[in-house]
Formats: C-alpha cells, sequence, structure tokens
C-alpha cells in the first residue's frame, strides 16, 4: 500500500499492508481512479521516504518547473499545497520567490512552511497561485480538494499541477507505474473539463509527468465525453515477462522508490526473481523494499557484487546516462519503459 515506505527487516518488508487496484472511468466525471481505494489505511510516517532532488537529472527537472512557475504565477505571494520535506520550496527561496508551503507531515523547520492543511480562513489575504506538485493523484475525491483550495484561496488566482500521466502509463504500458498510493490517475484531456481556462499545459520529464496551469475561478465540476473514453490497452502486462536473463548472471534494479518496488514485486510473481536493488537515496540505503523484502545497497556496494556485464534495470530512462556514468559503463543497461 505504501511503495515508498522503507523497512528494518526483511521480514517486516515481506508483511507490508497490502490492498488491491481496481482502475474505473467514472463515467459521469471521465475520471480515472482506484474503486478498491481504502484511504484510512494509508498512514504516513518517518519510515516513508519519496524523495527524489537527490539525482542531478531530477534536480534539472525541478529548476525547469519552477522556471514555468514563475513565468506563468510570478515571483511573488505564491503558496506550494503539500510541500513535503520542502525541497522544492527552498529552490524556490532560492530563486528570490516568495512562497509559503503547507504540509502537515512537514519535519523540517524552515519558517515559511506551516506544519497544517491549506485550509478556509487559514490566510489574511489570497495567494496570487497555488503549487501542487505531485498531491493530486494521492487524494481521494481530487475534484472536492480542488474546490476546497479554491474556496481556501478566496475563489481566486492561478494554480500549477503537476502529475504522472496516464495516457504515457498506457501508451508504454507501463505497469509498473500503477500504484496503490495513487488513487487518481490524469490525462491531459481530464484538466479542459476541470478548467474553463487554462494558461498553459503540456507533457514533461520525458513525457511521464503533465502540467497545468490554470484559473482557479474557472473550476467546475467535470463531464465526462465519450469520445475521450480511455483507451487502455489489452496487452497491458505484455512485458512483464520479457527479458529474463540467465540464472548464472545476477538482476539488479536500479531505483528503489515506487517504479522499482512494483517491477521487482512483479516480476517476482512471475518467476523471475531480482537479486540487488541499488538506491542513490541514503534513507533507503540499508533498509528493505515492502512486498520482496530486498535489502537497497548504495551504488558502491551494489555494484561491487555485480560482476561487469550483469543486466541493470534501470526504472526510469530519464536517469540512464547518469546511472551509467556512476557505473562507468560496465553493464547492460535496460530502460524498462523505453
Amino acid at each position: 500500500m505504501l511503495q515508498n515506505r522503507v523497512y528494518d527487516s526483511a521480514d517486516a518488508a515481506r508483511n507490508c499492508a497490502t490492498g488491491d487496484i481496481v482502475l474505473v472511468e467514472d463515467r459521469q466525471t471521465g475520471l480515472v481512479s482506484n474503486a478498491a481505494f481504502r484511504p484510512e489505511l494509508m498512514v504516513y510516517d518517518a519510515n516513508y521516504d519519496n524523495e527524489q532532488g537527490l539525482s542531478p537529472q531530477f534536480r534539472r527537472h525541478l529548476e525547469d518547473v519552477a522556471e514555468r512557475i514563475t513565468a506563468r504565477l510570478g515571483a511573488q505571494n505564491l503558496i506550494e499545497v503539500g510541500c513535503g520535506k520542502g525541497t522544492f520550496l527552498e529552490m524556490l527561496l532560492e530563486r528570490g520567490v516568495e512562497v509559503t508551503g503547507f504540509d502537515a507531515t512537514y519535519t523540517g523547520h524552515n519558517p515559511r512552511v506551516i506544519k497544517r492543511l491549506f485550509e478556509p480562513g487559514i490566510i489574511r489575504q489570497s495567494a496570487t497561485g497555488l503549487i501542487l506538485r505531485h498531491v493530486l493523484e494521492h487524494v481521494p475525491n481530487p475534484v472536492d480538494f480542488l474546490f476546497q483550495l479554491k474556496n481556501a484561496n478566496g475563489g481566486q488566482g492561478l494554480i500549477y499541477i503537476e502529475v504522472p500521466c496516464f495516457d504515457w502509463i498506457c501508451e508504454r504500458r507501463a505497469w509498473f507505474d500503477v500504484f496503490y498510493e495513487h488513487v487518481n490517475y490524469f490525462r491531459l484531456s481530464d484538466f479542459t473539463r476541470l478548467f474553463g481556462r487554462i494558461i498553459d499545459s503540456g507533457r514533461f520529464f520525458g513525457d511521464q509527468y503533465l502540467y497545468v496551469v490554470a484559473d482557479l475561478s474557472t473550476l467546475r465540476e467535470p463531464v465526462f465525453n465519450p469520445a475521450d473514453a480511455v483507451a487502455f490497452p489489452d496487452n497491458f502486462l505484455a512485458s512483464l515477462s520479457a527479458g529474463a536473463s540467465p540464472a548464472s548472471q545476477p538482476v539488479c534494479v536500479w531505483g528503489g522508490a515506487s517504479k522499482g518496488v512494483i517491477f521487482s514485486l512483479l516480476r517476482q510473481r512471475a518467476g523471475y526473481a531480482v537479486d540487488v536493488v541499488i538506491d542513490v537515496n541514503p534513507a533507503k540505503q540499508g533498509r528493505y523494499l515492502p512486498g520482496t523484502g530486498l535489502f537497497v545497497h548504495s551504488p558502491a556496494t551494489g555494484l561491487a557484487s555485480l560482476p561487469p556485464g550483469s543486466p541493470i534495470y534501470v526504472m526510469n530512462s530519464n536517469y540512464l546516462e547518469e546511472i551509467k556514468a556512476m557505473s562507468n559503463h560496465q553493464y547492460h543497461y535496460i530502460g524498462i519503459d523505453q
């Protein structure tokens, strides 16, 4: 249920909480969600870690996002809703952006972050713009949530929304990108039904993410369009058993976050075990992944156990060249999303 939670023992990791995923398209709104999602069971604690900013490639993505936001929302009187550990907020502050963060689970000490939910009455004047990065996919009833944000901001302002792209997941048959944590799966067309006025929108980060800058005052209830129904592929799991390696070669997964957890688990269930997991995040190293109980290595210790030429499954091809350089181009690299 929490693929970004890490555990202190293999047994605890294998006995983690689990749940079902049943993706449905609502025939009233056209939105896609997990009908089996149980929000009351989602408990985020100090063992949950979804930090991506340690990668230079992802930092470049965040810089791109910051430029888009300041170009469209400006650099004054902004609010980041669900700022997490504050990595992106700190980047904005370094750029001179006047931004306040809201997140009830924030554990840092930056006075610009308020450890509460963003709700009506919490601010004296409306913000010029709201930032909502990788939050909406986690929220049950996302339309209600957006209306709550609109009301909290006095019914006005611009909003920047960034979420995974469900069209990309379908196009690439990316079965490793469907997570219990993500109750919602969005397409760009969903936001044209949600907002009467969109200032900017598109896909980036190798088309894996989509972004929208919209006018909050034009938020509306979305209406399903039969001509825009989701084209979900029949062969969605076709690549699950592809690329099996000889038994003599250890198999490595590089990336112990969401994709790596699901990839390793479903491959294991299909009879293709993973031997080594590598992640650059020190908070994950020395811990165990949920479901499989696989130990997470640092690049140094993980690569030391791999003979040259061993297959390394790269969980996100955006990091492929970065990983090749870190491992001296000595292995057989497989981008799972290519």
